[in-house]
């Protein structure tokens, strides 16, 4: 068990810090929320003939087909959805900000449900420290930005990451399939669907041309199903049943660390000592949030 939970850590930490620059490229040429629905369409497919195949897992119930829907619609269309919509508005440096309070919408829903425990110290000191390093890795300069901020583009953000929280949760508490695989296939193939649904009422299907897409996204797309799909969303809803909410949600200050260091190793960006500050400081409310033992949740 401990050895699954440090791999499904490693996993949403450093597969889900690499998709930032997957999705870069994916979306170059081909529509977003499109583009999304359809990653996650596909991976959850191959995941239910998986759990068929190999564990010969029944098919879902009607009830646990609406219990897919709920959780896939929070996670993917609200929360990943949002995102990818908010992304083309807002800079990448508030992006990442709004997006980071995911752990603490976690910490505060769990404590104010029916029946929630209030967060230790610790919890509530990891937290802080991990948006203080993220307020450090952003800086001054791109949180005022060089011109305005779309107010729509930031408020779809913190509601995406609310999304996000909440759907992390309800998966956690709803009830569950006998076999993972099959539960997690489920959730994606119909947060997927609502996604796509999503991108055909947004007029996506106009600005679709997969003639002209460019290998890049093909690659980028082909990414985030086999990695970021597959890999990284298994691993984070493994984690959502076998750890605490608030320490699965780390993933959330790591990300952008990793985000950075792939863009200094492949990009050849700067790494400044300011960015090494901020990742011992985000990194620290990670360990903390970690190492508490009666984090709520």
């Amino acid at each position: 068990m401990r050895a699954r939970l440090i791999t499904a850590f490693a996993a949403v930490y450093l597969v889900w810090g690499s998709t930032y620059l997957a999705i870069r490229f994916a979306v170059e040429t081909l529509p977003p929320l499109l583009m999304a629905g359809v990653r996650f369409v596909v991976a959850g497919a191959i995941m239910l003939a998986w759990a068929r195949l190999r564990e010969n897992a029944p098919a879902p119930t009607r009830t646990q087909w609406r219990v897919a829907l709920m959780g896939g619609a929070l996670l993917l269309l609200g929360g990943n959805g949002g995102v990818v919509w908010a992304e083309q508005r807002v800079p990448s440096g508030i992006a990442a900000l709004l997006v980071a309070i995911v752990p603490l919408w976690m910490v505060l829903i769990e404590w104010l449900r029916p029946g929630g425990r209030r967060p230790t110290t610790q919890v509530f000191v990891g937290v802080t420290l991990g948006l203080v390093g993220l307020v450090i890795l952003v800086g001054p300069g791109e949180l005022h930005g060089a011109g305005t901020v779309s107010a729509s583009g930031a408020l779809i953000l913190v509601l995406a990451s609310l999304s996000w929280a909440i759907g992390s949760l309800y998966t956690k508490w709803a009830p569950r399939q006998t076999s993972s695989i099959a539960g997690t296939g489920a959730q994606m193939l119909a947060g997927g669907a609502t996604l796509i649904v999503a991108g055909v009422i947004a007029g996506e299907l106009t600005h679709l041309d997969l003639a002209h897409a460019s290998t890049r996204s093909w690659l980028g797309f082909a990414y985030l199903i086999s990695f970021g799909s597959l890999i990284g969303f298994t691993a984070y809803v493994y984690l959502l049943a076998h750890t605490t909410a608030a320490k699965a949600a780390t993933y959330a200050y790591v990300n952008p660390v990793v985000a950075v260091l792939l863009g200094w190793a492949i990009a050849h960006e700067p790494v400044t000592a300011r960015t090494l500050l901020a990742a011992a400081i985000i990194l620290a409310g990670v360990a903390i949030i970690t190492v508490a033992k009666d984090a709520t949740a």
